[in-house]
């Protein structure tokens, strides 16, 4: 699933090619929006929340999506052959100049504007947004001192925003194993703070590269990084897979650098 910069770039994109121009043409691939015809309405507004994009329209109409794992939107020139084949695309948003096509969007609604707190109002606060609130992030973050970090990280009604890939990068480099209660982890609100000036730091790239080296293989510490040495102690990274029953997906960690806080070394995750 895409992280939150990798939206907000894609707003980024959209909004300047699409705001502020009215549609020529919609088309709804999508049975329950299939006579819904935007044609005329101009885009007021691009923006993303989280993981969330909204469209708004005048006349007080909002597009939503969501990626989910296999979404995406491509932005092309009036004419230039698409890179995804038609009978993928669920949404296609037209106007004088770009061709907006949404493939493989698990999720599409159309609603009123004045509405978007039906789909989106129950999201923590957004790094990468207007109204971002380091305070109520930490309120949300602490709430539950039981909670896995791993788990409180990823959970997009804490923080809106980051996914599997900085919930593994922000663990390692809070020297904290995603078990580790939140009660036990030292100075929590650095953990927000790493959050924000991560998601901050790629919001132009979309590439959530952690280590501050943009070269093929250098981006991350631990992610995706299963078996290769640590890039600090040189202990080789561990992967676990998902149970059915846990938040998140995969989960990477350094056994050496990212000990569980309160248990002995003997019953430490290896």
């Amino acid at each position: 699933m895409p992280e939150g910069d990798t939206v907000f770039l894609a707003a980024t994109r959209l909004r300047t090619a699409l705001a502020g121009r009215p549609l020529v043409r919609s088309d709804f691939r999508v049975p329950r929006w299939a006579t819904v015809d935007l044609a005329g309405r101009r885009v007021t507004a691009v923006v993303s929340r989280g993981k969330h994009l909204l469209f708004r329209f005048d006349g007080g109409l909002t597009l939503h999506t969501h990626y989910r794992m296999q979404g995406s939107w491509h932005l092309y020139r009036r004419g230039e052959r698409w890179r995804g084949p038609g009978f993928q695309a669920r949404v296609v948003l037209e106007n004088d100049a770009f061709v907006a096509v949404g493939f493989r969007l698990p999720i599409v609604d159309v609603i009123e504007t004045a509405r978007e707190a039906d789909l989106v109002g129950h999201l923590g606060p957004d790094p990468l947004g207007d109204d971002w609130d380091a305070g109520e992030a930490l309120r949300r973050l602490v709430a539950d001192p039981a909670r896995p970090i791993g788990d409180v990280v990823f959970d997009q009604r804490v923080i809106a925003g980051p996914g599997n890939v900085y919930r593994c990068e922000v663990c390692f480099l809070r020297g904290v194993h995603p078990d580790t209660p939140v009660g036990a982890v030292p100075e929590p609100a650095r953990v927000v703070d790493l959050v924000k000036r991560l998601l901050d730091a790629n919001r132009a790239t979309g590439s959530q590269i952690t280590t501050g080296d943009a070269r093929p293989g250098r981006e991350r510490w631990v992610y995706g990084r299963a078996g290769d040495p640590c890039r600090r102690c040189g202990v080789p990274i561990r992967r676990r897979e998902a149970g059915p029953d846990r938040l998140d997906r995969v989960t990477y960690w350094c056994p050496t650098c990212q000990p569980v806080a309160g248990l002995p070394i003997a019953t430490q995750p290896r």
